[in-house]
């Protein structure tokens, strides 16, 4: 009797493992992979991703990310472009250029509402200058042609009466450690670039901003109107077959702008890995709080700040293929107005 009682608990217990082998391979199964091609992933401008990321958000819609580090924003959109990343985390205005080029991208939820990327001179350069027209012989440090920091430069340019044979561009890529050392070793005379890098040197006294679209204020100031930045595309294709990818990836950014309103200097500084601090934690905090008001507080691609970033790149492509018809291809509000009909949300 006790050695059938044994082999009915045995049974038991390999009945339970099978169980839970069979609900750990549905777990895997509906595990979706998606990879996320961006630039200076320690960067400010991708906070959003970060704390989804940190926090599990990204993980409770099933979701798996792998993180493809792009030189620059361009080389992030052309990893994209090749298939060899599904989603791109970058500006806004690629989608546009994207578009013009005949290639069906479209952005699905808004993380920037400002561009965050700021222009300064290097203090030592700074000090040898008698007039404006010295600028005319500077190198200006940006990621790379192509990018959103390229394009700013270009903005302050025209704003400033500076043509482009003025400004020597120096390309550097996406590395903060290479940019700093850029600066520091004299190999630029200013730089282009986001936060915390600009913030720090900053701080440390090594370069004075003249001009920043860190607030939506000083966005506006720039660019005329509101402009958005930052943001989730990838190509149409991708957002009809993988829709339920779409969606977690919608859901997990709206969390974290929505984490992001109410999060204190503690709740930043435990959720963002210390890599990202640039060994100063009180710098970094002092970066966001600049910052702060540049997310967007709802994920939405609004008419007023499409019409401006179709301006802006009106401004700098002369032989523009694109129309407004093409700006209104080159996003979606539709995932995040389904997730926003949610209770939950």
């Amino acid at each position: 009797m006790q050695g059938i009682t044994r082999r009915r608990e045995f049974s038991a217990l390999l009945a339970a493992g099978l169980l839970l082998t069979v609900d750990c391979s549905k777990a895997a199964a509906s595990t979706q992979r998606v990879s996320i091609a961006l630039a200076a992933r320690h960067s400010l401008y991708h906070l959003p991703l970060i704390v989804a990321d940190q926090i599990g958000y990204f993980k409770a819609e099933g979701l798996h990310i792998d993180w493809i580090d792009a030189d620059s924003g361009s080389h992030a959109v052309s990893l994209a472009a090749n298939g060899q990343a599904d989603v791109v985390s970058g500006a806004f205005e690629h989608t546009l250029d994207l578009q013009a080029q005949g290639l069906n991208f479209r952005a699905f939820v808004l993380q920037g509402r400002a561009p965050q990327i700021s222009l300064g001179l290097v203090s030592r350069r700074l000090a040898t200058m008698k007039s404006p027209a010295d600028l005319k012989s500077i190198r200006m440090g940006i990621s790379s042609v192509g990018s959103a920091t390229h394009w700013m430069t270009q903005h302050w340019m025209r704003q400033v009466g500076l043509f482009s044979d003025n400004v020597q561009l120096i390309e550097l890529g996406g590395n903060v450690s290479e940019s700093v050392e850029a600066v520091r070793a004299g190999s630029v005379d200013g730089l282009c670039h986001v936060d915390p890098v600009m913030h720090y040197l900053e701080q440390k006294a090594e370069l004075r901003v003249l001009a920043e679209t860190r607030t939506l204020t000083s966005s506006q100031r720039m660019f005329g109107g509101p402009m958005p930045s930052a943001c989730l595309f990838a190509r149409e294709d991708f957002l009809k077959t993988r829709a339920d990818a779409t969606r977690g990836l919608t859901s997990g950014v709206l969390r974290a702008l929505n984490w992001l309103k109410t999060a204190g200097p503690t709740d930043i500084l435990k959720v963002v890995p210390s890599p990202h601090w640039m060994g100063d934690r009180a710098l970094y905090l002092g970066a966001f709080e600049k910052v702060r008001d540049s997310y967007s507080p709802d994920g939405l691609f609004g008419k007023e700040a499409l019409q401006t970033a179709g301006r802006a790149r009106a401004s700098r492509i002369t032989d523009d293929r694109s129309n407004w018809k093409t700006l209104g291809q080159s996003y979606t509000n539709e995932f995040v107005q389904a997730l926003k009909r949610k209770p939950a949300l």
